[in-house]
């Protein structure tokens, strides 16, 4: 073992005076972390400012988002309470409202009363009196031009307007309704009572002309966007309300995704899974023409809330488009990166116009091919395949022609020694040790592709993801895009792992 040798004071300093550059650190390697950190600071204080950032944070509206990320998740039940000047009050359900027919839901809680409306009169023609005079006959005209010189004979009319009789009926005149979460609403046809939590705002309502006129300054989860106005009352996941003067409309959010299975058109709506697995076990045929079991079946895939069937076709269609237009990719880019390889061919002509093919092919994004094959074959699949078809060609022939340039020479040469032709020097030589790599790199693009057929179908490509920009459209439908979305998740997961598993066989075998 050699001993360490100490220098003194005086031999390092004779070291130093000889060899001064080895012993001194450079400016730049002094200076350069200081120099990057600030780079850094200017640059994101510069984006900062281009951006607008700080202004864009401070004028967000989170609790939009909040109810955006909430509606994901649950449903809304949406009761409409009409106020009659008479001081009834009348609650609807849209057309498709998830409650289901005749709804009587336990959060409402109504009193009724005697209450006495004044029919709207009717306006009716009078007929002519018998002592009117009647009107003076035609004059006779020649037959051949009756039609274009014939009397209009008018009699006098008037209007009679008919008053009906008072009407004392039962209404509403009262409601109450617990959106739960300490929130509640009660409706008069005087006034609305909102409470959230501690607070209560009382509106007062002026059916007559139209008013709603608040007691005192309104909290922040209420908003009244001008006086007199509706108002706004938000309960956070509970839901929210529009108040006017002769309308309170209600949305109860609900967790969870309702009518999933069955809608409220179904025969096996509202039903119970054990009412549900009777019926279609032992229970008698609900349709003649077919099993109960065949019924529910068919109610769940044609379920016109959720649409299953139409959403997992467009999911499998996402799928072929994506392995379709990777496999042709790979195969067209394969012989192509031969040629780009300069090791390979030796033709500099070909090298350049082949890798320039690529540049352009791989220039371009998926979603501008998208766009121009949509217009050009029209919306479908067809025009996500060209899509992924034409960028994955530019990208993976890149990849291809570098792992040729980048291969072991030695392999090559050795089957090329035994005086092998050209081709059999690169069925033997060359496609052994790039042909895993290339196998792995595909099948990275075909799960990446999974994802990127989602998105070029927005834009009409076919696929899911035409259905999915649908449903964002309507702004109201955001559980069923929680629904796809998971969808893709899944399947994307399911292949990462697929993908991932081949990939490691390959590179294993290949190390092996």
């Amino acid at each position: 073992m050699t001993a360490m040798t100490l220098l003194s004071t005086p031999e390092y300093e004779r070291l130093a005076a000889r060899h001064e550059h080895l012993l001194t650190q450079s400016t730049w390697k002094t200076c350069r972390a200081p120099l990057l950190a600030t780079g850094l600071i200017v640059y994101f204080m510069f984006c900062w400012w281009f951006f607008s950032i700080g202004k864009v944070l401070g004028s967000a509206n989170y609790s939009i988002a909040g109810n955006y990320l909430a509606d994901w998740v649950s449903y809304e039940i949406r009761p409409e309470l009409n106020i009659d000047r008479d001081g009834a009050i009348t609650i609807t359900y849209s057309r498709f409202d998830p409650i289901g027919p005749n709804p009587n839901p336990d959060w409402i809680k109504s009193e009724t009363a005697t209450v006495t409306r004044q029919p709207v009169a009717s306006a009716q023609p009078e007929a002519p009196s018998a002592s009117a005079p009647a009107p003076a006959p035609a004059p006779a005209v020649p037959a051949f031009n009756f039609m274009a010189n014939a009397p209009k004979a008018e009699a006098a009319t008037s209007i009679t307007t008919i008053a009906k009789a008072p009407v004392t009926e039962t209404a509403i005149v009262k409601s109450s309704i617990d959106l739960g979460r300490s929130a509640k609403i009660v409706v008069d046809h005087q006034s609305v009572i909102l409470t959230r939590g501690s607070e209560t705002v009382e509106l007062k309502l002026d059916n007559a002309a139209g008013t709603v006129t608040a007691q005192a300054p309104l909290p922040t989860w209420v908003e009244q966007r001008m006086a007199g106005g509706r108002a706004y009352a938000y309960f956070g996941f509970a839901g929210w309300a529009e108040v006017s003067a002769d309308r309170v409309r209600i949305h109860n959010r609900f967790f969870g995704w309702a009518n999933f299975f069955f809608d409220i058109n179904s025969a096996f709506f509202g039903k119970s899974p054990g009412e549900i697995l009777t019926l279609v076990t032992s229970g008698p045929r609900i349709d003649s023409s077919q099993s109960n079991l065949s019924l529910a079946w068919n109610d769940i895939l044609y379920n016109p809330s959720w649409q299953h069937l139409d959403v997992w076709s467009k999911l499998l269609q996402t799928l072929v488009m994506a392995f379709v237009g990777t496999v042709l990719a790979t195969l067209l880019s394969f012989p192509l990166a031969f040629i780009a390889a300069r090791n390979i061919t030796r033709n500099r002509v070909l090298n350049q116009f082949t890798k320039r093919l690529f540049d352009f092919l791989r220039s371009v994004d998926m979603l501008i091919w998208a766009l121009f094959f949509t217009r050009a074959f029209g919306p479908g699949p067809l025009a996500g395949i060209s899509a992924i078809f034409f960028t994955d060609t530019g990208t993976l022939g890149k990849l291809y022609a570098e792992a040729l340039e980048n291969l072991d020479d030695k392999q090559r040469e050795g089957v090329k020694s035994v005086g092998a032709s050209p081709l059999v020097i690169q069925r033997y030589g060359v496609v052994p040790q790039v042909l895993p790599i290339f196998a792995s790199q595909a099948l990275y693009f075909w799960e990446s592709n999974t994802r990127s057929a989602t998105i070029i179908g927005a834009v009409g490509a076919g696929g899911i993801g035409l259905k999915l920009w649908e449903a964002m459209r309507t702004n109201s439908n955001w559980e069923n895009v929680c629904y796809m979305v998971l969808l893709i998740l899944l399947v994307v997961f399911i292949f990462d792992a697929i993908s991932n598993a081949l990939r490691s066989r390959l590179i294993g075998t290949v190390r092996h």
